[in-house]
């Protein structure tokens, strides 16, 4: 055991941000998703509300899914690799009291920390249009409810606001300055539209900044230079390999019952060998052959005993 895995998934996510600047926090939408993730070299890992929703239950990011199975995925992610998983959980899934449970089952789950947003229950995508916040105050409360659950210090408590594209900018630094002296240890301004306007929150408060760069939404996908340049600490990549899966999916299904084969599209495809380096299969299989080696041998070992007798 390594003394990083000693540490809690938490203080794993902070170590990394003062590695790389700005953090880049690929998001995984299960277990093998992660693997490779770590092996292409991030620091960080997300599961996206989106995600959970999209790929594992085929329905809209529209609050349809529960703790439950938000907490089944993060499980099977943590399983497999000690890097530190940030979890979207949306507005909480209810009232205080549901907040500190979330947190509590989230610790446990093996998380590292989570973002809150300021949506009402019945939230939308945060680059879609028809968005309605709670007051800020409710917010605050939230995220009350969150601090006081932890039972990990460095568990980060990170604080989503949709307000720019509802309020405007102004009030949306306002609610970014509560939720700071509310104690979130990070900030995350959704369906921000020019670069200017992370230094801004910046400039507002003092806490570690996240950018949402999803694809096809209303910010615009600015490069880790550019993010550093303005004081970012935090480039988050939600849903950049799914979208690249699915389509890579839709293509393969469409050639094959088009053609009959799979063979043209073979050069879209991971290798088997290449799946099972993934996977370390050579590892499971050589733990395999040590422990039936070991009993055969004690089997002829007692064999041989008996005949001597």
């Amino acid at each position: 055991m390594t003394q990083t895995s000693l540490l809690s998934a938490g203080r794993r996510f902070r170590d990394a941000l003062t590695v790389e600047k700005p953090l880049q926090i690929m998001g995984t939408i299960n277990a093998y998703c992660a693997l490779l993730a770590e092996q292409a070299g991030y620091r960080a890992l997300y599961l996206s509300g989106a995600g959970v929703a999209n790929a594992s239950y085929g329905l809209p990011d529209l609050a349809l899914t529960t703790l439950d199975n938000v907490l089944e995925d993060i499980r099977r992610i943590t399983s497999v690799t000690s890097l530190p998983l940030l979890v979207d959980i949306d507005t909480g899934w209810g009232n205080a009291l549901m907040i500190n449970r979330v947190i509590r089952q989230l610790i446990q789950a093996g998380a590292a920390g989570v973002h809150l947003e300021d949506q009402v229950q019945a939230k939308r995508c945060g680059h879609l249009p028809g968005k309605a916040l709670v007051s800020p105050q409710e917010m605050a409360d939230r995220l009350k409810a969150a601090l006081d659950a932890r039972s990990d210090p460095d568990f980060v408590i990170m604080a989503r606001t949709d307000a720019l594209a509802v309020e405007g900018l102004e009030r949306a630094l306002e609610r970014a300055v509560l939720y700071q002296e509310t104690g979130a240890d990070m900030l995350f301004p959704e369906a921000l539209t020019q670069l200017e306007e992370y230094r801004l929150f910046g400039e507002a408060v003092q806490l570690p900044l996240l950018a949402n760069m999803t694809e096809f939404g209303v910010t615009p996908l600015f490069t880790t230079q550019q993010l550093a340049s303005v004081g970012v600490s935090m480039a988050l990549y939600p849903l950049s390999a799914f979208r690249a899966m699915s389509a890579a999916a839709l293509h393969v299904y469409t050639t094959i019952r088009q053609q009959g084969t799979q063979q043209q599209a073979l050069p879209l495809m991971q290798t088997r060998q290449e799946l099972y380096a993934v996977l370390r299969y050579e590892t499971y299989q050589q733990k395999i052959d040590q422990l039936f080696g070991q009993q055969k041998g004690e089997s002829d070992e007692q064999l041989n005993h008996r005949e001597d007798r």
